[in-house]
Order: C-alpha cells, then sequence, then structure tokens
C-alpha cells in the first residue's frame, strides 16, 4: 500500500480530479496476477506432482507456501520499505513474480519448487500492501471506493476466468506453459506500469516505537482486522473444498460452472461496493456478510437440491466479491494518514493467515465430520463477525466515511 507524505494534503481541490482508468487498469493486473499466481496451481495438482515425484498433497503445499511467504513478509517489509517510492517499490514486487514464475516453471526440484512459490508470497506481501492505496492515492477522496473496487477487480476475474483458463492450459499443453504465461503477463504489465502509473513518494517514519503497534491504538483498526481474519477464515474453509463438497452431492462434474456462477456474481459485487462504496461503506459491509450467512445456511439446510446451490452460490458471490474493496477501504480509512500503512500491512498479513487456517482447518474439518460440516462452519464464524461490523459504528465501519460529502 502506498504512503502518504506528512506535507501533502489529500483534498479533491488538490488532487485529481477524475479517475486515471489506464493506471488502475494497470494496478488490476497486478491483483491478477497475484491472487492468479497464489491460486494456479490448485487446477494444475496432479501434473505438478507427477513431474516433481511428489504426492498431490505435497503439490498442494504450494500454495500454503505462497500464503505463508505472504504472512511472514507483509509486515517487516512494509515497515522496512516504508520510505521507498512507491511505483519503485512495485516495480520490484512484479519483477519478483516474473522471477518466481519462471524458476516454478523450469524447476524439475520439489525444493526449489517451493523456495520459489515463497518468494512469490513475499513478493505478493510487498505488492498487497501497497495496491490499495495506491489506487486511493490516483483519486479524489469522493471516488476513492470507486478506484479501489476497480483494481479489486482482478481478484474475482482470476479466480472466475483464470484459474480455470489456466488449468486448461496446462491440460492442453503443460502446466509449465501456464506459469511461463504469467511470466510473459508480468513482463507486459512491467512496461505498463512504466508507461502509465504515476509515481508518489514513500513516508519518513517520524520518530521511534513500533508503527504497527501504534496502529492497533488507532479507533477502528482492530475491528476491521477482526472482521478480516475471521471472514477470510470463513470463506476459505467452504472456498477451498468446494469442489469436494459438491462432489459428495453429485455434482463434481459441474465444479467449473459452479465457480463460474461465483466469479460472475463477485464481479457483479465489485461494480455495485465501486459504485456505492464512497457514502455506504457500512451498509455495504453488513449487507455482505449477511448475504453470505444466508448462503451457508442454504447449503447446510437445503444442499440437496441443484437449484437452491446455484442460488446460494450466487448469494456467496455477491455477499464476498466487494469483502475485499470494503476491508481494504475501512483499514485505510481507519489508519488515517499515519497509520495507513501499517493497517494495510497487517491486514494483508492476517488475510494470508487465515487462507493458510482455512486450509488447515477445512481438512481436519473433513476428516472429522465431513464436508457437510463446511457451512455449518461458515456460519459459526459469521456471527461474531456481524457482531463486530455493527458494533463499530463509530469507528471501523462508521455510517458515513470522513472527508465525503452528501
Amino acid at each position: 500500500m502506498t504512503t502518504y507524505a506528512p506535507a501533502e494534503v489529500r483534498t479533491e481541490e488538490a488532487g485529481p480530479q477524475k479517475l486515471p482508468l489506464l493506471a488502475l487498469l494497470a494496478l488490476a493486473t497486478a491483483v491478477f496476477i497475484t491472487s492468479l499466481t497464489e491460486t494456479l496451481p490448485a487446477g494444475l495438482l496432479p501434473a505438478m506432482s507427477a513431474d516433481l515425484g511428489v504426492s498431490e498433497s505435497a503439490a498442494g503445499q504450494t500454495v500454503t507456501i505462497y500464503a505463508i511467504g505472504t504472512a511472514l513478509t507483509a509486515i517487516p517489509l512494509t515497515a522496512a520499505t516504508a520510505a521507498w517510492r512507491r511505483k519503485r517499490l512495485l516495480l520490484l514486487a512484479m519483477t519478483g513474480f516474473a522471477l518466481a514464475n519462471t524458476v516454478t516453471a523450469v524447476s524439475t526440484s520439489y525444493a526449489l519448487t517451493m523456495g520459489a512459490r515463497f518468494v512469490a508470497g513475499v513478493a505478493a506481501g510487498l505488492a498487497w500492501a501497497l495496491l490499495a492505496g495506491f489506487a486511493r492515492k490516483m483519486a479524489p477522496v469522493r471516488l476513492q471506493g470507486k478506484a479501489i473496487a476497480i483494481a479489486m477487480a482482478g481478484i474475482p476475474v482470476a479466480l472466475s476466468l483464470g484459474v480455470p483458463a489456466g488449468t486448461f492450459l496446462g491440460k492442453a499443453v503443460s502446466w509449465q506453459v501456464a506459469f511461463l504465461v504469467m511470466t510473459g503477463l508480468t513482463v507486459i504489465l512491467l512496461g505498463w506500469i512504466l508507461a502509465a502509473v504515476p509515481e508518489y513518494p514513500g513516508q519518513k517514519q517520524e520518530g521511534e516505537g513500533a508503527p504497527m503497534l501504534s496502529a492497533l491504538k488507532v479507533p477502528g483498526v482492530l475491528p476491521v482486522l477482526f472482521v478480516t481474519l475471521v471472514l477470510v477464515l470463513a470463506h476459505t474453509i467452504l472456498y477451498t473444498f468446494i469442489s469436494i463438497f459438491l462432489a459428495e452431492l453429485g455434482m463434481g462434474d459441474s465444479t467449473d460452472l459452479v465457480l463460474l456462477v461465483f466469479g460472475i456474481a463477485s464481479l457483479v459485487s465489485i461494480w455495485v461496493v465501486g459504485a456505492q462504496i464512497n457514502r455506504r461503506l457500512r451498509t455495504l459491509t453488513v449487507v455482505s456478510v449477511l448475504l453470505m450467512a444466508v448462503a451457508a445456511a442454504a447449503l447446510a439446510l437445503l444442499s440437496g437440491n441443484t437449484v437452491v446451490i446455484y442460488a446460494a452460490v450466487t448469494l456467496w458471490g455477491l455477499g464476498w466479491g466487494g469483502v475485499p474493496t470494503l476491508l481494504q477501504t475501512a483499514a485505510g480509512d481507519a489508519g488515517g494518514e499515519k497509520a495507513a500503512d501499517a493497517a494495510q500491512a497487517m491486514l494483508v498479513t492476517l488475510w494470508n493467515v487465515a487462507m493458510a487456517a482455512g486450509g488447515l482447518v477445512g481438512g481436519l474439518l473433513l476428516g472429522v465430520f465431513g464436508s457437510g460440516s463446511f457451512p455449518w462452519s461458515v456460519l459459526i464464524l459469521i456471527v461474531p463477525v456481524l457482531a463486530v461490523v455493527v458494533g463499530a459504528r463509530a469507528h471501523g465501519f462508521p455510517a458515513k466515511r470522513a472527508g465525503t460529502h452528501g
């Protein structure tokens, strides 16, 4: 996430008056590459495990090690690079993706592949911590939510279109080619960033002390971080094992279609959130959580009906799609000028901790209670999330965002 120079006054009069779409689309492509690099192995596990000489379970850890790399390094790297110029830092992060995906593609060693995936996770931690802030920086206050929504649109596009396309390419040619295509896209993006994305200064640290600990004392930061951790955990438990959940319902052959429905609904959610977040962040967050709760309840109680499954997945996508935008915006607003970067870095860290934990918890639930426990687990986790969102009316998820009109 970008930082803000202390002397800068971010007002609509002094800042940009319209959205720089070319630059924001470059950020959306960076988000797309970041998300797809993380999840691409999920559709390529059989071929990867065979070529690397390991089990599919071991090959699946290429996703886990990526999340661990992000979780371990997002906070320290954000603090260490706070004074760096933002565009230079983004270029460095995306170069890391190009190198890591290239090594993954040519590696015949499981250990080397895992090392490359860890490096990709580190690059992701750096990228995630500045992308939302970059989008905020490019827009006037009244359009900041829409700017973040455009940048974050890369997430559902990666999940709904990128993963199926990468899986098809891996089956049609080879999984190595899928990763090399990712490298090619990243190289193109590097030129795009150089040409279209403006440069912004970093923020020199004033005084001493731990910026992360200071950020935790800012009203509103803790509620946003709690919601991030628990809501992402709930989502990941169900999303990671959706193919198994559907297979046990006799819908295993429809997994791609179900995920496509989810992705399309997520894109609709992104659009709605981007259009309304400036004045309705709190309402949108409450509605998103409620939609996910209703979807989980439907999957828990009425999963024998195919129509209900698709309706529930649609509600799930409508609820989840805008969540990254809502939480990134809420974290930036709560942190303010001084603590926004620290809040974003902690959000990124907790997001990836929740993703790694979701795979672990989901695996345990599957072994002990079966896949039918997934939607019930989502419901249980969403209850405290809803309570915190509703309770954080003054700070965290306020009815009116600071600096907006109307």
